[in-house]
């Protein structure tokens, strides 16, 4: 693991919790009190200033432990947020189901990426502990990043109903739902019985639904670097940009019709980079440019062809519909 000479890893790690702790008090606390519904414009700033600390932690790395590392940095957070814009789609959907006030989803989204940072940290954490103990881990992680591209191509997000997941099914059995909740509340009284909104259900699956790809993502990463702490930092800048981007993409989630091909691509790749690695070497600066060229090209065909794309689909739609 990457050490500051000098300094103890334990101080190393706590120092950068402490960072991202006052990000987060500074943005819920200071700038976001107010529930309120974000504005594109104000969602781009936000996206803009969580790149732009993200990048420049990126110069800290590569300043402090070399060329290397800063790739290693760079390639992770592409990574985790090129992946984070699939998970996006997806908590579109869970918002659109419980139908949540847009007031509310700011913080929702908040909460819940304090939860995906302490999952996504265990998660981590076991991760390198498997990779330092079982080299054939990157078989299995390789295998399965392979599976998940194909899922991918092949699962439509249509099919997703998160009214009939397990997390619901097991909070309702547990204690009452409350459909009524006051001031984006997650706990109210209901008949003098203690209850949870939908706020709160909606929460609750949006942090699994988290896990569930941070299963896809972590491998990923590991196929980038295996370094603990370039795979949590990059992890988490990725993850704190989430909710801002999340009101960017929102607005315009039916654009990127291709961009799902291309990750699907990317987990692939990566995968067999994984499976090939003992036969094959694939340098980072290779994998690295292959993502980017992955991204770039994904992203230019939904603009110029999305619309195209999107017209077919309606047609499909509107003959099964009169079939």
């Amino acid at each position: 693991m990457i050490t500051i000479p000098g300094v103890s890893p334990i101080i190393m790690w706590i120092g950068f919790l402490i960072l991202i702790a006052l990000f987060l008090i500074l943005d819920l606390g200071i700038f976001n009190k107010k529930q309120h519904e974000v504005s594109v414009k104000e969602a781009l700033t936000w996206t803009g200033i969580w790149i732009g600390m993200a990048l420049i932690f990126n110069l800290f790395i590569y300043l402090e432990f070399g060329g290397t590392a800063g790739l290693q940095y760079l390639g992770g957070y592409l990574l985790e947020k090129s992946l984070s814009v699939d998970n996006i789609f997806v908590i579109f959907l869970i918002f659109a189901s419980f139908k949540v006030e847009k007031r509310y989803q700011h913080k929702i989204l908040f909460w819940g990426i304090i939860g995906a940072i302490i999952l996504r940290g265990a998660l981590i954490l076991l991760g390198t502990a498997l990779v330092d103990k079982f080299h054939w881990i990157f078989y299995i992680f390789g295998i399965f990043l392979v599976y998940s591209a194909l899922m991918m191509i092949f699962k439509k997000d249509e099919d997703y109903d998160p009214h009939e997941s397990w997390v619901v099914r097991c909070i309702h059995w547990i204690i009452p739902v409350a459909r009524n909740h006051k001031d984006g509340r997650f706990f109210v009284k209901d008949k003098a019985r203690l209850a949870v909104t939908i706020l709160f259900v909606t929460l609750m699956v949006i942090e699994v639904t988290d896990v569930v790809f941070a299963f896809d993502s972590i491998p990923a990463i590991f196929g980038i670097t295996t370094d603990p702490f370039i795979v949590f930092t990059s992890n988490i800048f990725a993850i704190l940009g989430l909710r801002s981007l999340y009101f960017v993409i929102a607005k315009v989630h039916d654009m990127f019709v291709y961009l799902k091909y291309g990750l699907a691509f990317i987990l692939a790749f990566i995968g067999l980079k994984m499976l090939l690695a003992d036969f094959v070497n694939i340098s980072l600066a290779i994998s690295l440019g292959i993502v980017f060229l992955t991204l770039f090209v994904a992203v230019l065909a939904s603009i110029l062809f999305g619309k195209t794309q999107k017209r077919k689909k309606r047609t499909i739609a509107n003959k099964r519909k009169t079939a």
